[in-house]
């Protein structure tokens, strides 16, 4: 990368209801400012944000309201385990 070029950030949000979606889904992805806006809105709202550049690459590819397929639910449910901890964390 040169120095007169700067980095665009991704980001993607997740949403996963247990009682009624089978899989996690994407409800927000974007880059930029997009991204930036929803970071600022997961701050928040105290959401957990992980940062995975490897992730946020291949959930990319899906759209809003997609489910992730089950070659990822592996590593989503890493994600998530990290996120239960956090607000494990949180709430001491």
């Amino acid at each position: 990368m040169k120095n007169n070029q700067v980095k665009r950030k991704d980001a993607i949000a997740l949403k996963y209801d247990l009682e009624s979606d089978a899989a996690p889904k994407i409800v927000a992805k974007g880059k930029g400012l997009i991204a930036d806006e929803i970071v600022s809105k997961a701050k928040e709202f105290g959401v957990p944000i992980q940062e995975d550049p490897s992730l946020i690459e291949v959930l990319s590819k899906l759209d809003i309201n997609q489910s992730i397929p089950e070659d990822l639910y592996g590593v989503v449910a890493e994600l998530f385990a990290f996120i239960y901890r956090a607000d494990k964390q949180l709430k001491k």
